[in-house]
């Protein structure tokens, strides 16, 4: 994607605020219109105070200088707040598709693309490249003057007027002190929207696979939603007083220069300076405060902006997850079948899966053994449809996979890995995680006894709305795995994996996982995945792997009969 495509789909995003931009350059314009009146002031007084003398009071001098930088600060504020409100909408319209893009996208993507750098594209990205785009605007239509050097010819002109402007500056730090004292307030609570945003989408980058399986992407696009349009509102309250300290600082210079401009009038009319003198210095003056166009440097912001809006738009525009199939399931019996099934993944020497064949009545428990990278993983990628077959076909009760619709095929499994997966929310919450029908308190308990974790839920001062953490941080791991086995009871899928479900846990912990599986015996179709032979021994039919083959079938009667590899893996097990 060049610089003209980036541009191109970033006008997709303009045109909907056009009305809002063309609003703030409106002020931005009127407020540029309001400096020529402030020397057509200086020379209606030249004119008239210095030659023919002052036809109005002294005192209405003061007003219309003060009244000009007032609206001058006026027309700065509402462009600002209105060019941010529009950019802040715009960052949000981006955030929502790059969160859509993400949990739509194929899985190879995640493949190629970390956590971190996923949270970097839907949060940060769009905020730098719209907070550099909209102040390089802010800058070609507004005055970028800060003429610093002006001030040491004021001094070397007059300074004895020159020191009367510094008479508002206790005042000035005054006001600047209250506004940065809200301005910490609102931009602490900017910091933590936004980190709330970043957790949210940091868990959906770490557990895609859990949100597929649980055909869970509406319900974390809600709690996107939620959470994004939640930092929206803190970010424009930070914009709306962040904004208040230019109008205030230049209605504060104001009264100075006011205060300056009646000596230096009294002085002129004393014939202590020259005309020339006091139009020197007023206009030098006026020079420090009056806006300019500032043109220059601006094309490495507006560079890097495209640059990462580029970025932005690849993620955007990556493929999303195929999803093709139109028939429906309804209820499953949990009768799988693979058929001569090939896989190999890209840029893979070997195949993963070659010519698997694989039979699984429903209700019955089954186990994958084997060695790393003998093709256990591949069948559950597989079966949940995240990789696809290169030939064979896998069935789902006769009904091959890839003629179902996604959330119509993994509404009927349950996962629970060694990687466990969970939200930052309360107890509750994950347990009933994507339930369209809601968080059902007696069904959370009842999974939560069944799951033998509710004990330690009563003895938390919340219960059930309890907080667990970050991915469960306040729990224990043999409890955040049970936690993880009541959030899939509570699903009641007629399939559940176990894929290296109780290989980091303790003794005590893998006992009370292997009871949970004992319970569901029969009841649902089973699959367990397991390095440590002695928690399958009970499985129905235990399958031995290897280089993407079913190398041996049996129970552990049999297979230990027959004294191949499976009869081998647990001699060398028990010997440890």
């Amino acid at each position: 994607m060049d610089f003209s495509d980036t541009y191109a789909r970033l006008k997709g995003y303009l045109i909907p605020r056009w009305k809002q931009l063309a609003t703030a350059v409106g002020f931005f314009l009127l407020s540029s219109a309001v400096e020529p009146l402030v020397p057509a002031l200086f020379k209606k007084l030249i004119d008239s105070g210095f030659q023919e003398g002052l036809k109005y009071p002294l005192w209405i001098v003061p007003i219309v200088v003060i009244g000009l930088f007032l609206a001058r600060g006026l027309f700065n504020f509402a462009g600002t707040f209105v060019m941010n409100h529009a950019t802040s909408a715009i960052v949000l319209d981006l955030r929502r598709d790059l969160m859509k893009a993400l949990l739509r996208a194929d899985a190879k993507l995640f493949t190629t693309i970390s956590p971190g750098i996923a949270v970097a594209k839907v949060i940060n990205d769009p905020q730098h490249a719209s907070g550099a785009l909209g102040s390089s605007v802010i800058s070609i239509i507004r005055d970028a003057s800060t003429l610093i050097f002006l001030v040491g010819y004021l001094l070397y002109l007059n300074f004895q007027l020159t020191l009367l402007a510094f008479v508002t500056m206790p005042l000035l730090g005054f006001s600047v002190k209250l506004i940065r004292k809200r301005l910490n307030r609102v931009g602490e609570a900017q910091y933590l929207a936004q980190q709330k945003l970043v957790s949210t989408v940091d868990d959906n980058a770490r557990a895609w696979r859990v949100v597929r399986t649980f055909d869970a992407v509406d319900f974390e696009l809600a709690r996107f939603e939620h959470d994004a349009v939640h930092h929206r509102r803190m970010i424009m309250k930070q914009v709306a007083t962040s904004a208040l300290v230019t109008p205030v600082t230049q209605v504060l210079a104001a009264v100075g220069v006011s205060i300056i401009l009646t000596l230096a009038i009294w002085q002129a009319s004393q014939g202590s300076s020259t005309v020339g003198e006091f139009v020197s210095f007023i206009t030098a003056l006026l020079m420090t405060i009056s806006p300019m166009r500032h043109l220059t440097d601006i094309y490495t912001p507006i560079s890097g902006a495209m640059i990462t809006l580029r970025g932005a738009f690849e993620l955007i525009n990556a493929p999303p997850e195929p999803d093709n199939g139109t028939r429906e399931l309804a209820t499953s019996r949990g009768d799988i079948a693979f058929e001569n099934v090939r896989l190999q993944y890209e840029g893979a020497s070997a195949p993963a899966l070659d010519g698997l064949n694989l039979q699984i009545r429903g209700g019955e428990t089954i186990a994958l053994v084997g060695s790393s990278g003998a093709g256990k993983s591949t069948v559950v990628s597989a079966l949940l449809r995240f990789a696809h077959p290169d030939s064979g076909r896998i069935t789902l009760d006769g009904t091959d996979i890839e003629d179902l619709r996604l959330a119509s095929l993994r509404r009927h499994f349950a996962v629970v890995s060694q990687d466990i997966v969970l939200f930052d929310g309360s107890v509750a919450q994950n347990v009933a995680y994507a339930s369209p029908a809601g968080v059902d308190r007696d069904k959370v308990e009842r999974c939560l006894r069944a799951a033998n974790l509710w004990n330690h839920i009563q003895t938390l001062p919340d219960g059930m709305d309890a907080p667990i953490g970050t991915n469960g941080s306040k729990f224990s791991g043999g409890q955040r795995q049970r936690l993880a086995i009541a959030r899939a009871l509570y699903r009641d899928a007629a399939i559940w994996i176990f894929d290296e479900a109780t290989s980091a846990l303790d003794s005590e912990s893998e006992a009370v996982v292997q009871r949970s599986i004992e319970d569901l015996r029969g009841s649902k179709t089973l699959i367990l995945i397991a390095h440590r032979l002695s928690t399958i021994r009970n499985a129905d039919r235990i399958y031995v792997m290897a280089e993407g083959q079913v190398a041996e079938q049996g129970n552990h009667a049999e297979l230990m009969a027959q004294g191949g590899i499976y009869a081998g893996m647990v001699r060398i097990q028990s010997a440890h």
